[in-house]
């Protein structure tokens, strides 16, 4: 019996298969196009249909045993289909600029306070329910058409099994989902003039479906016994992939965006969650919640700077038979560059929110190399987080360690950088693949390979090595920091 977990991306799908004791077997991967115009940012939902199936097609042909997928995604972008599931529309993604004055309408109605209240998320044109007003205002055919609305995970989901549900951390980010009631906000489906029938029953994160369709299995390969599980939004997946459950410890996703996702127990009471963007999202254990602390550039701002400032020294890795990155981490002292690098090369995530920042390197003198500003480049993006964990400290939330997943995880020199820096411990984790070892995990106790959570994190959640902060090095990035923390204020006027 095998256990696989989907993790649905927004260029990309991918399956994991792992053995009924949690052992990883195998994997596959196929991409789809994203459409960026004038107009808006989107989405082929067949496109990603499409793929889902082929990864399950490749996988169930390996492996025909598998007896259950869990299925996770990325969050806000929405397909609007017909009785069968076939998209009426292209999907908007969460970069879209259509929505934004929809949302102002809501906020008019509702205020801020409120909608934050319900929702838990500070008004913003990205969330699902601001979106579709836009489509029933500027497309009341579509609208008037559509008999589902469906995120990722319950698009593909509903697909598989035929069963609309979605889990409490995806529902809650369309911005209409009550997170202390957990159900869908008649309040502000009522405010916005959104059907809430059109949307799909909200259920606990890890909620199995029942068995594939007859025709899905014959088109895919699958068991017809295999069992369809809703998981949740692919940074919550990570952090159940992570073995991340208590306060005291928190996720760090060091890939393309880095994001760092702690736990808390109630609802904080004060306006610092969400003047700062920060998102309360339901968790897979009850009473608990999660938060996403973000930066747009995390491991792609690393790989800018080698793609556009370290040419040289990536042809010479090569000639070498050695990785750019060890090339470029070679350190002579362990100690702050002294540059100061805004990583807002994509825009301001946390807590800002400020698509309209631009990035910036500060300091730089004739003495300064490529490798200098490669380890600034990784220090601003540390930096950043210092400044979320700071905000995140003033609304009551604070952790004692980092459990690091994702490409970045691989670097010792960014792991110890990240420790010294915010002065918790850093353990990484064997695998780099968190979103679908926590799909798998919760898919392993619907059918039986697990009893409980405990037993699927002992068998799935391996820590691989420790990063401790030194406390010479943190004086240091401390001193350093108070200068970043007035760096946007400083830069921003300015691009």
């Amino acid at each position: 019996m095998k256990i696989a977990g989907l993790d649905i991306g927004t260029t990309g799908c991918k399956l994991t298969v792992f053995s009924e004791k949690g052992i990883y077997l195998d994997k596959a991967y196929c991409d789809y196009p994203l459409q960026r115009g004038k107009s808006g940012h989107e989405v082929d939902a067949s496109a990603i249909r499409e793929g889902v199936f082929e990864v399950i097609r490749v996988m169930a042909a390996k492996y025909p045993d598998i007896a259950g997928i869990g299925v996770a995604s990325f969050g806000e972008t929405f397909v609007i289909t017909d009785q069968g599931g076939n998209p009426l529309l292209p999907s908007m993604l969460y970069t879209d600029p259509r929505g934004s004055q929809e949302c102002a309408e809501l906020v008019e109605k509702l205020g801020q306070e409120r909608i934050g209240d319900i929702t838990g998320l500070k008004p913003h044109e990205m969330f699902s329910i601001a979106k579709l007003m836009w489509v029933k205002k500027h497309k009341p055919d579509i609208y008037r058409d559509a008999k589902h609305v469906f995120l990722m995970e319950d698009y593909i989901v509903y697909l598989l099994s035929g069963i609309a549900q979605i889990d409490y951390s995806l529902a809650s980010r369309t911005m209409a989902f009550d997170i202390r009631r957990l159900n869908w906000s008649d309040e502000i489906f009522e405010a916005a003039g959104i059907s809430k029938d059109l949307f799909s029953k909200p259920v606990p994160t890890g909620t199995a479906t029942g068995k594939v369709r007859t025709e899905i299995a014959e088109q895919t390969g699958l068991p017809e016994a295999a069992v369809i599980v809703s998981i949740s939004h692919d940074q919550v997946a990570a952090a159940i992939g992570s073995g991340v459950f208590d306060n005291d410890k928190a996720v760090d996703g060091a890939g393309t965006v880095e994001c760092i996702t702690p736990v808390f127990d109630n609802i904080p009471k004060n306006k610092v969650m969400i003047d700062g963007n920060y998102s309360i999202v339901p968790y897979i254990i009850p009473g608990k919640y999660v938060c996403y602390a973000f930066s747009y550039t995390g491991g792609s701002l690393i790989q800018w700077c080698i793609n556009t400032l370290a040419k040289q020294e990536a042809a010479d890795a090569r000639a070498a038979g050695k990785s750019v990155y060890d090339l470029l981490e070679k350190r002579e002292k362990e100690e702050p560059t002294g540059l100061l690098v805004l990583p807002h090369f994509a825009g301001a995530a946390t807590p800002y929110m400020d698509t309209g920042s631009k990035g910036a390197i500060l300091g730089l003198t004739l003495a300064h190399t490529v490798n200098d500003i490669y380890q600034a480049c990784m220090e601003g993006v540390v930096y950043e987080m210092m400044l979320n964990a700071e905000r995140l400290s003033q609304a009551g939330i604070h952790y004692q360690m980092l459990h690091a997943t994702g490409g970045g995880a691989h670097s010792k020199v960014w792991m110890q950088m990240k420790a010294d820096a915010l002065g918790v411990p850093v353990a990484t984790l064997e695998s780099d693949e968190a979103g679908t070892v926590g799909s798998a995990m919760l898919t392993g106790i619907v059918v039986g390979c697990f009893q409980d959570l405990e037993d699927a994190t002992e068998h799935m959640v391996k820590i691989k090595s420790y990063f401790y902060p030194r406390e010479e090095q943190h004086r240091m990035y401390q001193e350093v920091y108070q200068k970043y923390r007035r760096l946007y204020e400083a830069v921003r006027p300015l691009v």
